[in-house]
């Protein structure tokens, strides 16, 4: 006799378990980034961590596209790109699985090896510093804004991007509005564009874009 509300032969759907913050709560702007690419990102996938920080969202992606996939990434500060290798290589990864440049955000093209131009699955931002550096060195509003866009370029058809801003630091508020602008000038007929954010905080909360490249 089959469970109530289903089907004799039918499988339970799978459902992937929503991604609390540290205090139980929604998650943050990052972890939302993480869940919306998780649900899109398959095995044998190749994609791009734009400003790979302390290595968490490289690692991340690598698991998500499994030994069969790519993971580009970068950064402006040597520090970063160094952390993320021994982050990346203690978890497992192979150096094989993976390419990091030391280089702005802005030279991605250049960075993304031909055959994967305009093949990319997902691609992800997480503006600002680097947690435990220097605060003074962010990311800047122009070459983020030549970055995303050199972004929309290596994405494959369906590809997702996203982007974690952080309006309360010094520059991030400019930079949340040059992303405003930037996203509401997109064709609809080629992307959509999706705004998460705090509604209810008097602060300025970070936000999570997402740009999702229409098939």
């Amino acid at each position: 006799m089959p469970e109530l509300g289903g089907k004799a032969g039918m499988t339970e759907p799978k459902i992937t378990p929503l991604i609390r913050s540290s205090c139980g709560g929604l998650p943050s702007a990052v972890l939302w980034s993480q869940l919306l690419m998780r649900d899109r990102l398959a095995p044998g996938a190749v994609v791009l961590d734009a400003t790979v920080g302390n290595g968490h969202d490289t690692l991340f992606l690598s698991q998500c596209v499994g030994p069969e996939g790519h993971v580009y990434g970068m950064d402006l500060q040597a520090a970063a790109v160094q952390e993320t290798r021994r982050r990346l290589i203690e978890a497992g990864v192979s150096e094989a699985q993976f390419t990091l440049i030391h280089a702005g955000h802005e030279t991605m093209m250049a960075a993304v090896r031909p055959e994967h131009q305009g093949k990319l699955s997902g691609i992800m931002f997480n503006l600002g510093y680097l947690p435990g550096s220097d605060k003074t060195l962010i990311t800047r509003t122009e070459t983020t804004l030549q970055a995303v866009q050199a972004a929309l370029d290596l994405l494959a058809p369906g590809g997702l991007l996203t982007i974690a801003v952080y309006p309360g630091h010094e520059g991030g508020a400019d930079e949340q509005r040059a992303i405003t602008e930037w996203s509401g000038q997109l064709p609809s007929r080629h992307y959509e564009v999706q705004l998460i954010r705090p509604v209810n905080r008097s602060a300025s909360p970070p936000e999570c874009w997402v740009v999702w490249k229409r098939g």
